[in-house]
């Protein structure tokens, strides 16, 4: 069976291990990232999901607008975090990042599915708050993991307490004063050491997701950018999904409309006609950077022999 996306790989020498367990390498890996996406500062959270509920906690009470096709765990944080949503009908961005909401002088960018060289530089401002994620499948893998980066010392040094017990994190000591209720929230030296290794592999992944997609928009009329995934458009997609798995090939759905979903829908109704075509119409193929050249032609063929279910 052709995998529909790869994990990371996670390899630990623990003969080794001990070097690892201090705050070192979470730094080290704060300022790598940092430094790769064109931001002065770093906060490692335990999940990208964490972080989009500590960049909105403590915010006055606000409606957050957002894609309704969308991993559910995204208004969960938002909802969890005392905030309101509403969705929009919006489905192009998929597999890139999107403004989360605008507080006016400052903006909160949700890019938990791409990773790219001065992206900090070139879609947000000094005051911005721009999320990465390096779950396991993510464009840098890890046991899972998230950051928050930006140009702005203070709001950085203010999540690091929040998500550090509340305690006053320069403090490395184990009689640091607390300075108000926070939670245990930070990326540990395990995930740090993992996510680190997968970085140093991050340009020659992209270059081979590069590659796989373009074979895939010549071969089918398409023209996606998406380093994270490859969805397509399909006509009848349990036929095609089953013709796929016929041979041998995993597919998967990247995503259904939340606004659907009953402990998700908001207060606010809202009619989202091409988030609800989309839900029930878009099926992801297998696109990642492990692929053989034999199985990516495997994959062609099994699209092109599903040809009537999505042409």
């Amino acid at each position: 069976m052709i995998k529909l996306m790869h994990v990371n790989d996670y390899l630990i020498d623990t003969s080794n291990f001990r070097p690892l367990l201090n705050d070192k390498i979470v730094e080290e890996f704060e300022q790598e990232i940092a430094e790769y996406v064109g931001a002065k500062y770093a906060c490692s959270i335990h999940s990208a999901t964490m972080a989009i509920f500590l960049s909105l906690f403590e915010k006055d009470k606000q409606t957050i607008t957002m894609p309704s096709i969308i991993p559910p765990v995204v208004p969960n944080a938002v909802l969890t975090s005392g905030h309101d949503v509403k969705y929009k009908d919006d489905v192009e961005w998929v597999g890139h990042s999107y403004t989360l909401h605008d507080f006016g002088d400052y903006k909160i960018i949700d890019s938990a599915q791409q990773l790219d060289k001065d992206q900090f530089i070139n879609q947000a401002n000094d005051q911005d708050l721009m999320i990465f994620s390096f779950y396991p499948t993510k464009p840098v893998g890890s046991i899972d993991g998230g950051m928050i980066v930006s140009n702005d010392k203070s709001k950085i040094n203010h999540l690091k307490t929040l998500s550090r017990y509340g305690t006053n994190f320069e403090d490395n000591s184990w009689d640091r004063k607390f300075v108000l209720p926070g939670w245990k929230m930070y990326m540990n030296s395990v995930q740090a050491y993992v996510a680190l290794q997968n970085f140093n592999k991050l340009e020659s992944k992209a270059h081979r997701f590069d590659q796989i997609r373009e074979i895939y928009n010549n071969e089918f009329g398409l023209s996606n950018t998406s380093r994270h995934l490859y969805r397509m458009r399909v006509k009848d997609r349990e036929s095609f999904m089953s013709s796929m798995s016929d041979s041998g090939i995993q597919c998967g759905i990247h995503y259904r409309s939340v606004h659907e979903i009953d402990c998700y829908k908001s207060k606010i109704k809202t009619d989202l006609p091409l988030s609800v075509i989309e839900s029930e119409t878009t099926v992801s193929i297998p696109f990642h950077e492990m692929m053989t050249d034999d199985e990516i032609l495997q994959v062609i063929k099994g699209v092109k022999n599903a040809e009537t279910f999505w042409r």
